[in-house]
């Protein structure tokens, strides 16, 4: 019985995490910085546009933010956490997997940015003209990121010290945000059993 429960987890953790990290993308996509004609924004759109088309009626936008987008984003985290927590055979308790999942949905962001600036950081040595349709959605994720730092380092002559800034913030948001509200989670459900 536990190889049928490890096959149904390894299942709902690579599908829903897929779908988790593409309707991540298309919620940072669709923020200023990525070119939406770019080959793999378009791909990420299709991905996800059903679920949106369903959404966007009922939830508007603020401010320019696709608040349709972040409703996605919890509700596959939700999905996702909930049904390994059945197929674990541990008790589902509601909020506990709502917070687990707002808490992994805020580290998986963290961790798409974190990518983002270490390849693109990589390729701004290795290949930095280069235009391809991944490394211009790396550096249009990337980029307001590290402009935001750039802003408050002095010019080095063109040691770009950004990216060692932004890795060390998101190394902080993760283990004072997002770690904080999975470990709350996960005790609401142990108080419940």
């Amino acid at each position: 019985m536990p190889y049928v429960q490890n096959a149904l987890g390894f299942t709902i953790e690579t599908i829903f995490g897929l779908f988790l990290i593409a309707a991540i993308l298309r919620f940072l996509f669709e923020l200023p910085g990525v070119d939406s004609r770019n080959p793999i924004a378009q791909t990420v759109f299709v991905a996800t546009n059903y679920p949106l088309k369903i959404l966007r009626p009922f939830i508007p936008g603020l401010y320019g933010i696709n608040l349709a987008s972040v409703l996605l984003i919890i509700i596959i985290s939700f999905l996702k956490y909930g049904l390994l927590i059945i197929v674990s055979g541990y008790p589902f308790h509601f909020t506990g997997v709502l917070v687990i999942g707002i808490g992994e949905a805020i580290n998986t962001t963290t961790w798409i940015f974190l990518i983002a600036i270490i390849v693109q950081a990589i390729l701004s040595w290795v290949a930095p003209s280069s235009y391809h349709p991944i490394i211009a959605a790396l550096r249009g994720l990337s980029e307001p990121v590290l402009s935001l730092f750039r802003r408050f380092l002095p010019n080095l002559q063109g040691l770009d010290l950004s990216p060692i800034l932004a890795i060390l913030a998101i190394n902080l948001i993760q283990n004072l945000v997002a770690y904080p509200i999975i470990d709350f989670g996960k005790a609401l459900m142990m108080n419940s059993l």
